[in-house]
């Protein structure tokens, strides 16, 4: 297997031997009962954290056993016109309801029978909904059935963020579109805090039945359940909202610098969902900070955990893109620290300056200031902050004799393009190796 040279130059010749970094940062590779470890840049935290990815549908019982049938207390109508069995609890609604917003229920109601009795006329031959839980539906439910003060709770910052996920959730799954869209923003408007005018409800007045089941309600902290964050994101990206799921990558983004498992859970969602604008940075949040491990068979700690020695596990493919991340970081320094970001001189340079001491006096400070003990002592692979080091040097740089002006402020633009080239280009860095 090959490694690409790093973006945006062409392979140089190096001063320093290629990818062998020093004992005391960077990358350390070694064999410990049999299993490949990599530390990188920093020593990970000792915390064992627990794996909040896994799904609960992934999570199955010891045993099964047979569940009786119930009628759900508050959505088996006296009145209802379909009756639909979820797990072990059946519920009887009206069709009329579950035809609105163009719904995929409308369509399966005016499915020919072909001479069989029709299902959802009776608790023995009930429509039978496969892949949500009773809560799901019944929360999908409450949304057809809320009565006005009650959609006002849930507008306000009292929300259920939980119901409105479920609400979200299903009608996705069954096409309610207007609902789908109302449920998701205001859970944008919920989780951001935003005084806005409240998002009229898509099907008031359309429903009819009883009083929706009262429901208890908690004030909203700081967003940091990770279950929720990860049902957010999946959603956003299920239903394609760009405003949640924006909203959701950004929390992202705040959350996975305080330690280990959030980067984690950002770099394992990043991949689940092939998001690009956060997978960059949540390896490179793990990167820096986790001493990771491929997981051997057998009993043990799974993926997102840390084993009895403070390391991380991750999957093969994980551990692969992070050395490789570090491999092609730490050559993109190489290159920078001996060839400068390069600008086009101002014009009043060339009429009143000698270019030629300009661009010898910007040349010199690049040399020195990466050597400069403020960017050694940051790892080998950190080119991000052994950039903005730099820039903090040149800022304190004050009059340089043989620099124009108006091409100082160029070199500093150069500097700060480059911060961004290399943020860009984290998603493929940390690419697998071809």
């Amino acid at each position: 297997m090959r490694s690409p040279p790093a973006f945006g130059q062409s392979m140089t010749e190096l001063d320093t031997p290629l990818f062998i970094p020093p004992v005391d940062e960077g990358l350390i590779v070694d064999r410990k009962d049999d299993v490949a470890t990599a530390q990188l840049l920093h020593s990970p935290p000792r915390k064992r954290p627990r794996n909040v990815l896994e799904r609960a549908e992934d999570i199955k019982p010891h045993q099964s056993q047979a569940l009786e049938i119930v009628r759900d207390e508050d959505y088996y109508l006296s009145d209802g016109s379909c009756i639909i069995l979820v797990k072990n609890t059946l519920f009887n609604v009206h069709r009329t309801t579950l035809s609105k917003d163009s719904s995929s229920f409308s369509s399966m109601f005016s499915l020919p029978q072909g001479g069989k009795p029709a299902e959802g006329q009776s608790d023995d031959n009930p429509i039978i909904l496969v892949g949500e839980t009773v809560s799901q539906f019944r929360n999908f439910l409450w949304a057809l059935y809320a009565l006005p003060h009650e959609l006002l709770q849930v507008h306000s910052s009292l929300a259920n963020l939980t119901r409105l996920i479920d609400i979200g959730s299903i009608s996705n799954k069954y096409s309610f579109k207007s609902l789908e869209t109302w449920a998701l923003d205001v859970i944008v408007d919920t989780v951001t805090r935003r005084s806005s005018p409240f998002p009229q409800f898509p099907l008031a007045g359309l429903c009819y039945g009883p009083a929706a089941p009262s429901q208890t309600y908690t004030h909203p902290t700081q967003l940091t359940n990770y279950e929720q964050i990860i049902s957010l994101v999946r959603l956003a990206q299920m239903c394609q909202h760009e405003r949640l799921l924006n909203t959701m990558v950004e929390s992202l983004r705040k959350h996975m610098i305080s330690s280990t498992q959030n980067a984690y859970m950002a770099m394992t969602l990043a991949d689940e969902l092939d998001l690009r604008v956060l997978r960059g940075a949540a390896y490179l949040e793990v990167m820096q900070k986790a001493v990771v491990v491929v997981r051997r068979p057998g009993p043990g700690p799974v993926e997102g955990e840390l084993d009895r020695d403070g390391r991380l596990v991750v999957s093969a493919t994980q551990q692969m893109r992070l050395l490789s991340g570090y491999y092609r970081l730490t050559m993109e320094w190489e290159q920078l620290r001996t060839v400068p970001p390069n600008f086009d001189h101002a014009s009043s340079c060339g009429t009143n300056w000698h270019q030629s001491g300009c661009m010898q006096s910007w040349q010199e400070f690049w040399r020195e200031k990466t050597k400069s003990e403020t960017v050694l002592v940051l790892g080998l692979a950190d080119v991000l902050g052994r950039l903005r080091a730099v820039l903090k040097e040149f800022d304190k740089w004050g009059s340089a004799t043989y620099m124009h002006h108006d091409c100082r402020m160029l070199a500093r633009r150069a500097i700060n393009e480059k911060l961004k080239a290399v943020q860009d280009a984290l998603p493929d860095l940390f690419s697998d190796v071809v």
